[in-house]
């Protein structure tokens, strides 16, 4: 691991990427700004040979006001992942894009400005509906969007509608003689 340590050094003093967190022998988080985001993953893309986009998601810490986004990449030479976390406000959420890096990351991009409002200008096809089509509320996956008024005001209410617990429920399904 310890060309994996002096990436990390080299990372730190190119580009000040901060908070290093080594969650197992193949796997880093690191925090970066987002001013230096593109550069960061295109250093690791054309120097470091971390080539595979593994993964793009996005975290909604409502309250500390920002937006978590972590791009997961992988390195098939030394087999590390190395996850970039980088922190964008709430308001008005707005982020460059990665879809010239990875042809994937256009549709990580689609869904995460779907599901929480973060704007990725000029990524293909950001401002068509990935999943909700017609969808007028605000994004879903905010953690300010009240699920329950909204199944309230959407859908009609069931009467004689039970609970049950479900492993009593199911055992009686499965095992209807009271057999296990």
């Amino acid at each position: 691991m310890e060309k994996t340590e002096r990436l990390l050094e080299k990372l730190e003093k190119i580009f000040g990427i901060s908070r290093i967190l080594k969650q197992r022998d193949d796997l880093y988080f690191v925090n970066v700004s987002e001013e230096k985001l593109v550069a960061v993953l295109t250093h690791l893309r054309d120097v470091e040979n971390f080539t595979h986009l593994v993964l793009m998601s996005n975290v909604d810490y409502i309250e500390r006001g920002v937006f978590q986004l972590t791009y997961i990449l992988h390195n098939y030479e030394t087999h590390i992942d190395l996850a970039i976390l980088v922190e964008i406000p709430r308001e008005n959420p707005v982020l460059d894009s990665i879809h010239h890096l990875w042809k994937q990351g256009w549709a990580y991009q689609r869904e995460i400005k779907e599901m929480y409002g973060v704007n990725f200008p000029n990524s293909p096809r950001v401002d068509e509906a990935f999943v909700l089509e017609g969808w007028e509320e605000i994004p879903p996956m905010r953690r300010d969007f009240d699920t329950q008024k909204y199944s309230e005001e959407t859908y009609f209410p069931r009467g004689n509608r039970q609970t049950n617990d479900p492993k009593t429920y199911m055992a009686k399904k499965l095992y209807p003689q009271g057999e296990k």
